[in-house]
């Protein structure tokens, strides 16, 4: 019974609309915040091959119904089908929604997100691969997956280590949220209805007439970046909580004591795993990060190491104690030693690498910032 409702196939989870030469692909769970079922990443895979190769379609429109765009992968069901049955469930579904991502990062026409809402973990994983990333006063971003015993993962060792300075690192260890400034949604979706050309100059120049721009340097998280990179260059987590501590005895500042009470809270390993993934996705290509990502995610859901993930489902999505008792509870005992086994070859006969299809589209967007 609890397996079954890991690939429960409900209806029009995902919907599938426009004209010949544009389409939609609307996430439609709206009670579920658009989380990603194993069925609706099929779906969609099968759909966006499908106007991959149709010549009419010239673009394809990502979107979410609702006030999320996608608020990640559907982590309880993919949980209770690993406490019911195998971990092999977790890894297949991981499988099949790293696939989606690549997908679209390596798509053959131009995809433009429209973020407006609620994006974290999978639908972060999923959006920004694509090639036009549209956010709008709705939007707020957030990678809380430390809080879960998890870490930041769906391509996130590649896409966060390529923003300014260290700010990937602050983003991936504390959940930070930040938002998007204000964008005309109805009208851009009206004018791309019209496009009938794949040139994504021409996109561009659609997208910019609906563009409000922010001054972010002066406001919000960006205006932070002179203490993040202080305090996030520094190389292991424990100095990171050192140096925000430092700057909390004369700055009373709200996001710093933000920052450190995450961390305090948050799981140890995950913590960890997280800083050092990042720190490695700077000096590879998105399929090495992506592969990565896939073997650390094999480890923590056969509890190689530990049961911090369960642990963290539990407390956080399922008792809902937010009381989640962390093994090992302190920075200080978690080893390189454990650390490194995150990042070593699954040693399990079923348990096959993550094998990326061969495809010619991929185009480096994203460049590391430092």
């Amino acid at each position: 019974m609890a397996i079954r409702h890991c690939f429960d196939k409900d209806v029009d989870q995902v919907l599938f609309e426009g004209n010949s030469s544009v389409k939609r692909v609307i996430l439609n769970r709206p009670h579920k915040l658009n989380s990603l079922s194993y069925h609706m990443i099929i779906q969609m895979i099968k759909e966006l091959k499908a106007f991959e190769a149709d010549p009419k379609v010239k673009i394809v429109i990502l979107k979410g119904n609702g006030k999320a765009f996608c608020a990640g992968g559907d982590v309880l069901a993919s949980y209770t089908c690993q406490v019911a049955g195998h971990w092999s469930y977790g890894t297949n579904f991981y499988k099949k929604q790293v696939m989606l991502d690549y997908l679209v990062a390596t798509y053959g026409k131009p995809v433009v997100a429209i973020i407006d809402g609620i994006v974290m973990g999978g639908g972060a994983g999923l959006s920004l691969q694509a090639t036009f990333r549209i956010v709008t006063e709705n939007t707020v971003f957030a990678m809380p997956e430390t809080a879960i015993g998890h870490f930041a993962d769906v391509g996130s060792s590649y896409f966060l280590s390529r923003l300014p300075g260290f700010y990937g690192e602050y983003l991936g260890l504390t959940g930070a949220k930040i938002r998007g400034a204000e964008m005309d949604v109805c009208l851009l979706e009206t004018a791309l209805d019209e496009v009938i050309t794949s040139d994504t100059k021409t996109i561009s120049e659609i997208i910019s007439k609906f563009t409000h721009k922010s001054n972010h340097k002066q406001h919000g998280a960006y205006s932070r970046l002179e203490i993040i990179n202080k305090c996030f260059s520094r190389t292991t987590v424990e100095e990171i909580l050192s140096s925000l501590e430092s700057e909390a005895e004369t700055k009373s500042e709200k996001w710093i004591l933000d920052a450190i009470n995450w961390i305090k809270s948050a799981c140890p390993t995950s913590l960890k795993i997280s800083l050092r993934s990042i720190r490695e996705g700077r000096t590879k290509e998105l399929e090495q990060c992506l592969i990565q990502e896939c073997t650390i995610v094999c480890h923590i859901v056969r509890r190689t190491v530990s049961n911090d993930f369960y642990e963290g489902v539990r407390a956080i999505l399922l008792d809902k104690d937010k009381n989640p008792k962390w093994e090992p509870s302190k920075l200080e005992l978690v080893t390189d030693e454990m650390v490194d086994k995150y990042f070593s070859r699954v040693d399990e006969d079923e348990m096959e690498p993550l094998q990326l299809p061969v495809r010619s589209n991929l185009v480096d967007t994203m460049r590391p910032k430092l």
